[in-house]
């Protein structure tokens, strides 16, 4: 018998970025707990290797190519959950890409639209077309990945910063919209975290282990987080039963936010 507080028995769960990361891993935790899956990446080689052994592992899972820049990618990933099941209960918008980090002046143009294309477009499409599906049926939750960044500076990752403040934004603005359609919208922020943004980060000429220590050193806990720390705390955020939580903006972080 499953924990009713995190039992997804039958729900369709959309996740972008599901290839690697926290996608990944939280894909499999929402199968293993009955959700029937929805799956997108631009990387089609990791996402057909992931979808097949969730297959394997007993679970429902459709797999679509999704550049979540691009907005018809977006509607389209929406619209295979609607074919294939019918409805739509859970999505996560978790796309992301990480900046090269550099002050501000000399940051480009280029970057700052990257991170707004891939980082805010990503959530902002999502949602579009997500929202509609959900209060259709008068019941849905939505999670946004925003960041550690979108809570506060970012030294050396302004454009990052600027896209995750803007997801938390877009976030509120979702979830004050649509409560009243019986649709909770939250965004969780996580710090550094042991995934392969943070592990294939340029080090600058440091080793990994020295790289990862700097950037831990901020935090209270002197660690990165574990990604499973993450997916745990983004299963309770999409818990059937946390019906009255909406609008926030959950901090992940080993306690750094308390300073």
């Amino acid at each position: 018998m499953r924990d009713p507080i995190l039992d997804f028995d039958g729900q369709v769960a959309l996740i972008t970025g599901a290839a690697s990361g926290f996608g990944c891993l939280l894909a499999r935790e929402l199968g293993a707990r009955g959700a029937r899956l929805i799956l997108g990446d631009i990387n089609t080689a990791a996402l057909d290797k992931v979808a097949g052994e969730l297959v394997e592992a007993g679970y429902e899972v459709r797999a679509q190519r999704c550049d979540v820049s691009v907005e018809r990618d977006c509607a389209t990933l929406v619209a295979l959950a609607e074919k294939e099941f019918g409805s739509l209960d859970i999505a996560v918008n978790n796309a992301g890409v990480a900046p090269p980090l550099m002050p501000l002046e000399q940051t480009s143009e280029a970057e700052l639209d990257r991170q707004y294309n891939v980082n805010l477009k990503g959530v902002f499409f999502g949602l579009k077309y997500q929202l509609p599906l959900m209060k259709q049926r008068g019941t849905g939750t939505i999670l946004n990945v925003s960041s550690m960044a979108g809570l506060g500076a970012t030294p050396k990752g302004v454009s990052y910063s600027a896209a995750k403040h803007a997801v938390i934004g877009v976030t509120k603005t979702a979830a004050v919209e649509n409560a009243k359609h019986g649709v909770r919208v939250n965004a969780i922020c996580p710090f550094f975290t042991l995934t392969p943004m943070v592990t294939e980060m340029d080090t600058h000429g440091a080793s990994a282990d020295e790289f990862q220590t700097f950037l831990a050193s901020g935090c209270p806990m002197k660690r990165l987080a574990q990604p499973e720390e993450v997916v745990t705390a983004m299963l309770m955020l999409l818990s059937p039963r946390l019906t009255y939580v909406t609008g926030q903006a959950l901090a992940v972080d080993g306690g750094l936010s308390a300073f």
